[in-house]
């Protein structure tokens, strides 16, 4: 009994000494329930909307309004043309087009059905559905009450609501899903090895004769990242395979643009290992910082929660994790086919990333070896 207790006291005694390791275990579960308890919302509003009204009349404002009602429509932009309203879908700034044509006000009053197209980017099947199923909503209440105006009289017919869902027709959820893995699988990976990697060195005494060799830091951070660069490759590799002859994900972009920009992505996500690797003192302090940081990839990222249901808050948060801009550009590139040119602020992003974490990664190991 002497012995257990002697036991017991030496490892109050080293949690204690190891005071950042003590304060992650305490503060992570209360971090992450706060966060989440507000972000993960399954319920999708406020949904960017853009609004092609070629009616121009009041029929047709009244329409638009009650899209607005529902709160699962956000109008932020109103095109001018068709093309205007393909634009925005297809670079991903808005998920819904609302399109009235010219005749709406008249086939209203003629006693004819009022077709209205509804636009819904169907790559975020969560989303998406949200959409389709609020705008059914819109069209049958709208019905509803022109039918009861016409019982007093008044003949309005009721409208006419179609909707065409955009890249995922079928609603295919491993087409969402399996995009999200390979980044899901990339980050775990490729974060929690370089987490390690300066950490480990420090532990097994090697880390000084590492600094003694003419070899300069950012030498020695490249030389930590690099050979993960291959592994990452072979990672995306089978995935992608397993998603096209298993899952029958469709690649429809170029995957030599995928190949490039993945390239970004993964030395990102190796920089953000090595930042941590920097910051930690032993391997628990950087397994337990890189879980830290893999939770919100993944919950944050839009790989299971959409961000449009996120608080405006945490949407910015999410805008520093290397998988939010990842996923953008699989599914960009593989379901809706597009080229670079809808893909340069998913570019910038990660080239401001791979900076800000390598050189935060040098000044901090400088400070280390001082």
């Amino acid at each position: 009994m002497r012995r257990l207790l002697a036991l017991i006291k030496k490892e109050f005694i080293q949690m204690r000494r190891d005071r950042i390791t003590l304060a992650l275990m305490m503060m992570l579960p209360v971090v992450q329930l706060i966060i989440f308890g507000f972000a993960i919302n399954t319920d999708v509003k406020h949904l960017s909307t853009v609004v092609f009204d070629q009616s121009q009349t009041q029929e047709s404002r009244d329409l638009i309004i009650s899209f607005v009602a529902t709160q699962y429509f956000d109008i932020e932009h109103y095109a001018q043309n068709y093309e205007g309203v393909t634009e925005l879908i297809q670079m991903g700034t808005v998920k819904v087009g609302i399109v009235i044509p010219p005749d709406h006000a008249q086939n209203l009053k003629k006693g004819t059905p009022a077709q209205v197209q509804v636009l819904v980017d169907a790559t975020d099947s969560m989303s998406s559905a949200s959409a389709i199923n609020a705008a059914e909503l819109v069209g049958l209440k709208r019905s509803e009450e022109l039918r009861f105006r016409a019982m007093k009289g008044k003949a309005d017919p009721a409208y006419d609501i179609r909707v065409r869902a955009w890249y995922n027709r079928d609603f295919r959820s491993t087409w969402f899903i399996v995009p999200g893995i390979l980044g899901i699988i990339l980050t775990m990976t490729m974060l929690m090895i370089t987490s390690m990697a300066i950490v480990r060195e420090r532990e097994r005494g090697t880390l000084e004769q590492l600094i003694v060799t003419p070899m300069r830091s950012w030498e020695l951070m490249l030389g930590k990242i690099i050979p993960y660069i291959t592994v990452g490759y072979v990672q995306l590799t089978l995935g992608l395979l397993v998603g096209k002859f298993i899952f029958r994900v469709p690649m429809r972009g170029s995957m030599t643009l995928l190949y490039v920009l993945t390239l970004l992505f993964i030395v990102a996500t190796l920089a953000w290992g090595i930042l941590i690797s920097t910051m930690a003192k032993t391997q628990t302090q950087a397994m337990i910082m890189s879980i830290f940081g893999l939770l919100p990839s993944i919950l944050l990222s839009g790989f299971v929660f959409p961000r449009e249901g996120m608080p405006r808050f945490f949407q910015v948060i999410s805008n520093i994790l290397p998988l939010t801009w990842f996923l953008q550009i699989t599914r960009g590139i593989m379901l809706k086919g597009v080229g670079m040119s809808y893909l340069w602020p998913q570019f910038g992003a990660l080239v401001i990333l791979i900076s800000f974490f390598l050189t935060v990664s040098l000044i901090k190991f400088r400070k280390t070896l001082d």
